[in-house]
């Protein structure tokens, strides 16, 4: 039994797909609906779903922009909308499948075996992906691996430099003017880091200790070897200079 969320800005629409999708598949069970894309971004932080029905044209959200804010996710995702245009969009944007209102029968058994397949890969896959990360930990304590967007970077933790905050987002800067985007939050690279060389000066910095070129105490900035001028917090201060200690 599949376990899924609908979100769409409009009720009747979330009623119509919950009758079409209970009433043409005994595989799915509705666990969840949504109007407000917020709303369903809250609940998909804390619940994993098997699958997302999500339509494209709502006002406060598109589907498209909703899509970004979820960032990582393990579960599929398909798009419901009336106009065939945002197929090509959708696909771009990994959803996993796309469905025409009003859903054909045909169709939808489809998607439902299209998610089916994607799930049980994906299982597989995080499986390899827990074996791996298991063995770094255990076996290499100055490697840090991190899961995004469908790839597994593994990252020695002196190379790192600092590691910049944007959103969703983070800038991972390396030696030699190297550096890596990943669609992780700061709090979550700051839980890999080892808490010894490693210290969120910054609600958008986390900067490697040992790779402190200066520190302009009047200025409140610290000066990498990269050369990047990174802030120093005014309530983190005091800590900082705990940790040059």
């Amino acid at each position: 039994m599949l376990k899924a969320v609908i979100v769409d800005d409009e009720q009747k629409a979330i009623q119509s797909l919950s009758w079409e999708l209970t009433n043409f598949s005994t595989q799915i069970k509705i666990i969840e609906t949504f109007t407000d894309p917020e709303q369903a971004l809250l609940y998909l932080t804390n619940n994993r779903p098997d699958c997302v029905f999500l339509d494209i044209q709502m006002p406060t959200m598109d589907g498209f922009q909703f899509l970004e804010r979820l960032g990582d996710k393990d579960y599929a995702v398909v798009i419901t909308t009336a106009y065939n245009e945002y197929a090509i969009k959708a696909l771009k944007h990994e959803a996993q499948d796309y469905l025409l209102k009003p859903i054909d029968t045909d169709d939808l058994k489809d998607t439902i075996n299209r998610v089916k397949k994607y799930n049980a890969k994906f299982a597989n896959s995080a499986n390899l992906e827990r074996a791996l990360i298991d063995f770094n930990e255990k076996y290499n304590h100055n490697k840090i691996t991190i899961n995004t967007d469908g790839k597994m970077i593994f990252l020695q933790t002196k190379d790192i430099v600092f590691v910049e905050s944007d959103g969703n987002y983070c800038t991972i800067y390396l030696i030699n003017n190297q550096k890596k985007v990943v669609t992780k939050k700061l709090k979550e690279i700051d839980a890999l880091l080892p808490e010894k060389s490693f210290f969120r000066i910054h609600n958008s910095y986390i900067i490697n200790l040992n790779r402190i070129k200066e520190f302009l105490k009047t200025e409140g900035y610290v000066v990498m070897q990269s050369n990047h001028r990174i802030p120093v917090a005014r309530q983190r201060k005091s800590d900082f200079l705990g940790k040059l200690e």
